[in-house]
């Protein structure tokens, strides 16, 4: 079920902290149009569905990648799309961002999300050890 805007947008604006909804949609834009050049195929595809259309537009029409970023280039580009962001405010803009889009994925899109990304996205969903495979402890 597709998430609605302004329910989206509320969580983003209090899990980041915002002092506006402005502040909270610049913030998803941004996470999510550089989530959408790391994934692709159906994973994306699903994830748009559940998120509101026009953050679903962002996702399908992302920021261009030459290759994969790891989770700390992923909050480094962040930092650098978001005007004056730093490392660690962007890294709070990623988490808030990606743990409300793990939310409206649920925890089985999540975890085919995550296959999908380089070691470390876990804990930017908040979801730390999703990624795990058998055997690993």
């Amino acid at each position: 079920m597709r998430l609605r805007w302004q329910a989206f947008l509320d969580k983003v604006q209090e899990r980041g902290d915002y002092g506006s909804s402005q502040e909270a949609e610049r913030a998803a834009r941004t996470v999510l149009a550089l989530l959408g050049a790391h994934l692709v195929g159906d994973v994306r595809a699903a994830l748009a569905a559940r998120l509101p259309e026009t953050f679903a537009v962002v996702l399908l029409n992302p920021l261009q990648a030459t290759e994969p970023l790891s989770p700390e280039r992923f909050v480094r580009a962040t930092a650098a799309w978001i005007e004056g962001a730093t490392e660690r405010t962007a890294a709070w803009d990623v988490s808030a961002v990606l743990s409300v889009a793990a939310d409206a994925a649920g925890e089985e899109l999540t975890a085919r999300i995550l296959l999908q990304l380089p070691p470390g996205y876990d804990l930017l969903f908040g979801r730390p050890h999703r990624r795990r495979s058998a055997g690993t402890c």
